[in-house]
């Protein structure tokens, strides 16, 4: 599990490195947001569980997480030098 929702909290992720656990919190995060504009919008239709397997398969894996958070760090630092020092 990498990912829990805390009722009346909020968001807890997790990695196998900082940079993967701060990946699965932003994913949460905007996957939340789509969820409430969905429920907003109508009854949301789920996807299957075939495809929900395969979505897991092709961004669901630690590697991804660590590489997809990259680019913000990367953005982040050129956007605030001095964050390090």
């Amino acid at each position: 599990m990498k990912a829990v929702i805390l009722r009346n909290h909020g968001l807890l992720t997790t990695g196998n490195s900082v940079e993967e656990a701060v990946w699965w919190f932003i994913t949460m995060e905007r996957s939340c947001q789509a969820q409430l504009l969905a429920e907003a919008a109508g009854t949301p239709i789920p996807i299957d569980a075939e495809m929900a397997a395969l979505t897991k398969t092709q961004v669901g894996e630690g590697v991804s997480g660590y590489f997809n958070s990259k680019p913000l760090y990367d953005k982040i630092l050129r956007e605030q030098p001095d964050l390090l020092e």
